[in-house]
């Protein structure tokens, strides 16, 4: 009982950080159930992302009704990311561990340096819609991260929206929705594996649930004026840090 209970308040506090960050909780959720519970890699992986759907889902409707979802720049990077996400889950078998870690580790570390370099560098916001192939680009990458290793990929997504001109609030919302759509597809192959781990899913999902419904009116709240450039700091750092995490693993 008492673990059922943890489970439900780890959830609430992934599903409220991640949905506020833009993020799906891949990582966190893999950690958690690896760490914590013993899960086999495979089935964490399995459970992580049948796990954040509801979140997510919950996270995307709101923003929605906020009008705070670019659907232009979402749509744009799907239309690399969902191939991108099959093809992960193809070739993933294929792919050694260590040289995963070190391309995604590389990757992440230097989308949070990008971060906060535009941030410390004050640049000007550039419309966007102004470039057509980054965010192929950055969907692709988050695409691969969701079908290779289960993550949810919001860190290149919720990056690279940041760094074409998004604002922190527009990020977390375009995020979470192009999230929802990949994590759908890398939900029905690991579906049709039968590793999923519903005992330790469900309890999640109830606290994300909770969290991810709190998440975008406090992002409405604070993510403005300093609050916004708190927030982005923080992302550039978690982005740095779960790249040398991965990178050292």
């Amino acid at each position: 009982m008492l673990q059922f209970a943890l489970l439900i308040v780890i959830g609430f506090f992934v599903g409220l950080f991640v949905i506020s960050m833009g993020g799906g909780g891949g990582a966190i959720y893999l950690g958690v159930l690896t760490a914590v519970f013993n899960l086999a890699p495979a089935s964490a992986a399995a459970t992580s992302i049948v796990t954040a759907l509801p979140s997510l889902a919950i996270g995307s409707w709101l923003y929605y009704r906020q009008g705070q979802i670019n659907f232009h720049l979402g749509n744009t990077m799907l239309i690399s990311a969902i191939p991108s996400v099959i093809i992960g889950a193809l070739i993933a078998p294929f792919i050694p561990t260590k040289l995963y870690n070190l391309i995604i580790g590389l990757i992440l570390f230097v989308l949070g340096v990008q971060v906060l370099y535009k941030l410390k560098a004050n640049s000007r916001t550039q419309n966007p819609h102004s470039s057509k192939v980054l965010p192929l680009i950055f969907g692709a990458i988050s695409g691969l991260m969701v079908g290779v290793a289960g993550l949810s990929g919001g860190g290149p997504i919720t990056a690279g929206l940041l760094l074409m001109g998004a604002s922190m609030i527009q990020a977390s919302a375009t995020s979470s929705y192009v999230l929802i759509c990949m994590s759908i597809i890398g939900a029905l192959t690991h579906l049709s594996g039968g590793q999923i781990d519903w005992s330790v899913g469900i309890c999640l999902m109830a606290g994300s649930i909770i969290g991810a419904a709190i998440a975008p009116k406090l992002m409405k709240k604070f993510a403005v004026g300093n609050g916004a450039v708190v927030l982005k700091v923080i992302m550039g750092v978690l982005l740095i840090f779960m790249g040398i995490k991965t990178f050292l693993n």
